[in-house]
Order: structure tokens, then C-alpha cells, then sequence
């Protein structure tokens, strides 16, 4: 089972990146300088990482070596383009079947969640650079593997994902309560993209309006939402249903 590695030190975190290895978490000390800090905060954003800026003793509390204001983890995983991820299914003769995950913080949960995609048969899952659960030993352990045979794409804006993906003729299911269709009706044995969303908000509203389908559950008893992996396991297994 892959281990969350850490890195610390400025000069070991530009070396790093200079290498093309997949940084997970990247915590920089609030309100100091130096030419190095200024340098790696500009590869960074380069890179498209956008650290966290925290106190000196979060990152003490990380490392008792010195940091020098810097520490990361390496990813266990990496990170694989959409686009060529989605081609290569489609290439293959295959429909894509790919599962978008718009801002889903709790790492349990994507470990489950992941768990359950690679059972489903699904070809992909689409995390955003920001506002997810990382990709780091606990989220894998929970998964049992599965995040490190599933390949995972890392996108700066869902939107992006989005319109990529209806460029390349997928079709776009928002999970969402908010709905007068219920998941029976979504058209899961065309290739798509189903997106779930955060733990507490549901799909952001600006991707429901991108959405091709909307899908609620059907919910039968007094309890009216259901834990996100739950209800991604239930949503995915009729997409197996239907491609069946």
C-alpha cells in the first residue's frame, strides 16, 4: 500500500517539481519572503497547485527538521490528462463512463467512493486542484487499492471537465435531488459523466446548469439524502444496469 512521502525545505520542493513529480498538499508559512519562497511560489502556480498558507506551528507540528517555511507531500498517484484518458476509452471501442467530483472534502468518503467506481467498471474520476480530498495514503487505504489501478484526473475547474467532456460526445448526469427525473431515466448506457457533489451543498449550481440529465433517487422512507458514496454506489449501479 502506497505511503504519503514528505518533502520539506524550499530548495527540496523546487527540485521536486523540476522533476515532474506529482505533489499532493503543499503548506507554505504565512508572511515570509526570500527570493527561494517567491521562486517556488511561482513554480507552483506554474504547475497548477495552489499551496495552503498556514502558521509555522502547523508546519512544525509536520516536521521537526527545518522546513524553512515549506513542506509537501509527494502524491502516491499519478495524475492522468482527461482528454487522452476519455480518447483512449472511445478509441477502444468502449462508452465512456466517467465520475466527476465536484468539491467531495471528506477523504473517507472518496476512498469509498473510488472504491465502488472501479467495481462499477467506470474508466475515470475527475477531481478539481482545489476544494477536494486529497489523494494521499488514508484516501487509498479506504479504498482498498482501487485509487491506484483507477486513473484519477486532476482538472483547475470543473466546468472544464464539463465542457471537454460534451465536446467529446459525452453526455453530462448531475446526482442531484433537484430533479423531476429519477436515475432510471438518465441515459447511462451512452458514454457520460456523472457528477456528485459536495457532502453538505450537492452539485454546484452552476454545473447543474451544464448538466445534459438530472437524477434524484427515489427516496421511499422519512430520511431524504443519503451519505454521498451511498447514493454514488446506487447511481453507478444503474449505470451498470443499464450497460448490461
Amino acid at each position: 500500500m502506497a505511503k504519503d512521502q514528505l518533502i520539506y525545505g524550499l530548495r527540496p520542493i523546487l527540485q521536486a517539481l523540476q522533476d515532474n513529480q506529482t505533489l499532493g498538499n503543499v503548506f507554505l508559512q504565512k508572511g515570509i519572503g526570500g527570493a527561494l519562497y517567491t521562486q517556488l511560489e511561482g513554480e507552483l502556480r506554474a504547475a497548477g497547485i495552489a499551496p495552503k498558507y498556514v502558521p509555522v506551528e502547523k508546519l512544525n507540528r509536520l516536521t521537526p527538521g527545518n522546513h524553512q517555511g515549506a513542506v509537501a507531500y509527494l502524491s502516491p498517484i499519478e495524475f492522468q490528462d482527461l482528454e487522452t484518458t476519455i480518447m483512449q476509452v472511445i478509441e477502444s471501442g468502449r462508452k465512456p463512463l466517467i465520475l466527476a467530483l465536484d468539491r467531495i472534502t471528506d477523504v473517507r468518503n472518496f476512498g469509498a467512493i473510488a472504491r465502488t467506481a472501479e467495481s462499477a467498471g467506470v474508466h475515470a474520476i475527475v477531481i478539481p486542484k482545489n476544494d477536494s480530498a486529497p489523494v494521499n495514503s488514508d484516501a487509498i487505504r479506504t479504498s482498498t487499492g482501487a485509487l491506484l489501478e483507477l486513473p484519477v484526473c486532476k482538472v483547475g475547474h470543473m466546468k472544464d471537465a464539463v465542457f471537454l467532456a460534451q465536446s467529446l460526445g459525452l453526455k453530462i448526469i448531475a446526482g442531484t435531488e433537484k430533479s423531476e427525473d429519477d436515475i432510471y431515466a438518465a441515459p447511462f448506457n451512452k458514454g457520460c459523466m456523472l457528477i456528485m457533489g459536495n457532502e453538505e451543498t450537492g452539485v454546484h449550481k452552476s454545473l447543474l446548469q451544464l448538466a445534459d440529465h438530472k437524477a434524484k433517487i427515489p427516496m421511499m422512507g422519512t430520511i431524504n439524502s443519503l451519505n454521498v458514496s451511498v447514493a454514488t454506489g446506487i447511481l453507478l449501479y444503474e449505470a451498470v444496469r443499464q450497460r448490461q
